[in-house]
């Protein structure tokens, strides 16, 4: 087989983002633009030559074909072994889980996560670093350097290669190892939950409902919650992945997972219900007339995790991202643990966790994750979900109630304006930037500011400095409102708006969200000038 060398040349915008290289399918379709993102990450790591990669995507649309060219050019750059998953199919926990038990040097993950699929949607590659996690911001930055100066990439002619038999065959010389993508997942999955007090529970009656979202989850869901647990067949719904998530969105959100939703908030509904994302990093959690927001999920788990196998032994940490309500916080003080406040990107938390310093992670974005892999990991929170229900033996409502009566609420909400011309997203971020030295002092809405910032990150392991991160304006009393850019959309711009209000008060604790942040939601919109966006109000709300 002839390894061929294509001339190229620099193509604009290849910086990768929060995670990632996202655009939309069309773009990663056109002439060279795959390739030479492969060949500069490639080149950023000092070369393929000798190492083994763990490959696989979400199966979204222009992922198999993506992954043959990726495995020819990873042969072709002297890579010695390549796992992907049957069908190039790997959720990215999966991959991350991979990446790590097989002590590989690093993986190329094909998804663009909660985006949609389809060839005018969305795509997207990273890079994985060998602790499973997404790569810093160190290596990203060589990849967009090496980018800027490609000339050339190689690749081999090859035939197709087949990835639906499971075992092992030679492109070149370089090993392409099949596997079953579900089934080391599910074996780390077993070790960490007590799937035989979850399999009685359901037994006695517990109802669940797992939303795939017609995304990379449904075989693991199937076989974890009804195979291994015994949940009734149909308990995962939408389980089929298909190259454009059915038509949908695969974001598990009260916006986009309206069908689930519907069925728990209702009297009959189900005891349990979750969703997860296009690649299985996300997740959404619901009880019975009950909605929990990724920020109170997070302080939940934490509070409660000793109850399943992994975690008897405690908790070294929590780590949350900055836009993240600070619910967490106060049980990590009740805990007496750490916890750490990191800019948005789950590779921010991968040093904390392998110093050890972490255990568990969350964010806002409906993310949360543990030390077992360095990525969120939807199902696993699922999982983690049912251990301790079926430990308490109580409903989520009951939960919730008894967690707020404890520590309080975090009344926390996320506004998002998305699609914005460019120009008109960093005047807003430049009106409200403006002004955080004199915010201190002020009053909006009734609102006193206590402390204005943009928040900058110092990594308590290994030093780097991350700026820029978001800006942050405290008020009295445990109010917050936060303004950030998103980098995980593929047009336009996002401004993201979090607004959160501490309720103590055990008569306040159920009231409705919007209403109890409307002071909140108020100042914020005052002191960034929001009507200045012509925008009705926001385009997400969750």
């Amino acid at each position: 087989m002839e390894i061929k060398t294509i001339p190229t040349t620099p193509i604009d915008g290849q910086k990768p983002g929060t995670s990632g290289l996202r655009k939309k399918t069309r773009v990663f379709m056109e002439a060279h633009y795959l390739e030479n993102f492969v060949q500069s990450v490639f080149d950023a790591i000092g070369g393929a030559q000798g190492k083994t990669f763990v490959v696989g995507g979400d199966g979204r649309y222009f992922n198999a074909e993506a992954i043959q060219t990726i495995l020819r050019m990873a042969a072709a750059n002297g890579a010695k072994h390549v796992i992907t998953g049957r069908g190039g199919l790997l959720s990215t926990p999966a991959a991350s889980n991979l990446i790590r038990k097989n002590a590989t040097d690093g993986g190329l993950i094909l998804s663009a996560s909660h985006n949609p699929g389809g060839i005018d949607e969305d795509f997207g590659l990273k890079f994985n670093i060998p602790n499973g996690g997404p790569a810093p911001e160190s290596v990203t930055n060589a990849i967009f350097e090496a980018t800027c100066n490609i000339n050339r990439y190689l690749t081999l002619d090859t035939p197709a290669i087949d990835l639906e038999t499971i075992g092992e065959t030679l492109v070149g010389k370089m090993t392409v190892n099949v596997v079953d993508p579900v089934a080391d997942y599910a074996e780390l999955m077993e070790e960490l939950f007590d799937f035989t007090a979850i399999r009685e529970h359901i037994a006695n009656g517990f109802e669940i409902r797992f939303d795939a979202m017609h995304a990379i989850t449904g075989p693991y869901a199937k076989a974890i919650l009804e195979d291994a647990l015994g949940a009734p067949s149909g308990t995962a719904i939408n389980a089929i992945p298909s190259e454009d998530f059915g038509g949908g969105h695969p974001d598990p959100n009260p916006a986009w997972a309206k069908d689930l939703m519907n069925e728990l908030m209702s009297d009959d509904g189900p005891d349990f219900g979750a969703a997860s994302d296009g690649d299985g990093d996300r997740n959404m959690i619901l009880g019975r007339n009950c909605y929990v927001s990724p920020s109170d999920s997070l302080a939940v788990l934490t509070a409660n995790a000793h109850l399943a196998p992994g975690y008897a032994n405690g908790l070294a940490g929590v780590a949350r991202s900055m836009p993240t309500s600070c619910a967490v916080d106060r049980v990590a003080l009740e805990l007496g643990i750490e916890c750490f406040e990191t800019p948005t990107g789950w590779k921010f938390f991968g040093n904390l966790l392998d110093a050890g310093k972490a255990t568990l992670c969350g964010e806002e974005s409906f993310g949360t994750g543990s030390d077992h892999v360095r990525e969120k990991d939807g199902l696993w929170a699922v999982l983690l979900w049912l251990n301790i229900l079926a430990s308490r033996k109580c409903s989520v409502s009951e939960l919730l109630l008894t967690h707020w009566e404890k520590y309080g609420r975090n009344y926390y909400s996320r506004h998002d304006f998305e699609a914005l011309p460019i120009a008109d997203a960093n005047a807003l971020m430049a009106r409200v930037s403006g002004q955080l030295n004199d915010l201190p002092g002020k009053s909006f809405a009734g609102l006193e500011v206590t402390k204005a910032d943009s928040f900058a990150y110092e990594d308590p392991v290994d030093g780097s400095k991350s700026s820029n991160q978001g800006l942050r304006i405290q008020f009295s009393g445990g109010a917050r409102a936060v303004f950030r850019l998103s980098g995980t959309g593929t047009e336009g711009a996002t401004v993201r708006l979090y607004v959160e209000y501490l309720e103590t008060e055990p008569s306040k604790l159920n009231g409705d969200v919007q209403l109890a942040l409307a002071p909140v939601i108020e100042a914020a919109h005052e002191i960034a000038d929001i009507a200045k966006l012509g925008r009705p109000g926001p385009d997400v709300i969750t």
